[in-house]
């Protein structure tokens, strides 16, 4: 158990420090609209199983890609008619082989089930609103926590993260957006905030490992940015280093950094936040929605 805890600890630094290089990333490919979805259901007939049951159970996509590790970006909700949309962005590790299943097969993991958490929340809060949930592996994470040590995955992601979000403005210039990063997924969000379009109104960071800057203040934008980070979460013991090439600036769920808080009642560990049941997942609905009191749904932190 002290052995565990020491490598893991050992990690995290290296994380923070940024001394292992990235490996390469392919540039990530922009999604299409709603156009897209009979492609990508014809993609996923021709890649078979498990890829066909999901064009078979009438899921939409906007990208599908089995190349390389994969990439898919899953819509839940009416993205035609959306007036508030959600944008979520997953961490290290994440592969179109896990992204219904989960990394070791962890459920919660998978970003299929956190964005179904997130959008039956959306649904069971304001059963009116017009919402539309995104599950967006639409670029190459870091395989592991030593190669997530550098910052290139993130920034190749935020720019095609970035292209989406201007697609999205130009199809539905009435909705505002939220975009949520859980862990290495926070650094990719914060990072494509700097150049998103207005309807981006608010960043939310789970476990976020960084943005990239040392301060919510320093973001452009002024977009909202909020943060949870759970007492039980290993990624409270990266290191906040900011150095020309290294390291990724101030954890967002440091109080220095500035975000404004989410509560974290029920939250365990690190791939806890939008279990069923945490006050994060309460939080992050209410965000988007437009509460204005998000920081103080559910139990504080």
């Amino acid at each position: 158990m002290r052995r565990r805890g020491a490598s893991r600890l050992a990690v995290a630094a290296l994380l923070g420090v940024n001394l292992v290089l990235p490996t390469p990333a392919r540039p990530a490919t922009a999604a299409g609209f709603v156009e897209a979805y009979p492609q990508m259901a014809a993609a996923m007939r021709a890649a078979g199983p498990p890829y066909a049951d999901w064009a078979a159970d009438g899921r939409r996509f906007l990208l599908f890609d089995t190349r390389g590790d994969g990439r898919a970006v899953e819509v839940l909700g009416d993205l035609a008619t959306a007036d508030r949309i959600a944008v979520l962005v997953p961490g290290v590790g994440s592969t179109l082989a896990d992204f219904d299943r989960g990394l070791g097969g962890v459920a919660r993991r998978a970003p299929a089930v956190q964005a179904g958490q997130v959008y039956r929340e959306l649904r069971a809060t304001d059963p009116a609103a017009r919402v539309a949930v995104l599950a967006w592996l639409g670029y190459d994470p870091p395989d592991g926590v030593l190669t997530a040590a550098g910052g290139v995955s993130a920034r190749r992601g935020a720019a095609g993260l970035a292209r989406l979000l201007r697609e999205l403005a130009g199809r539905r210039p009435g909705a505002t957006i939220t975009l949520v990063g859980h862990s290495y997924g926070a650094l990719v969000v914060a990072l494509a905030a700097a150049h998103a379009p207005p309807q981006v109104t608010d960043v939310v960071s789970l476990g976020g490992v960084g943005a990239g800057v040392q301060r919510a203040d320093d973001l452009p934008g002024g977009r909202r940015f909020w943060a949870a980070e759970a007492p039980t979460d290993w990624i409270r013991r990266v290191p906040p280093l900011r150095l020309p090439g290294l390291g990724f600036g101030r954890r967002p769920g440091d109080p220095a950094f500035g975000a404004r808080p989410l509560p974290v009642g029920g939250v365990a560990g690190h791939d806890g936040y939008l279990a069923p049941g945490s006050a994060a997942l309460v939080a992050v609905a209410a965000v988007v929605l437009g509460g204005v009191d998000a920081d103080r749904t559910g139990d504080a932190r």
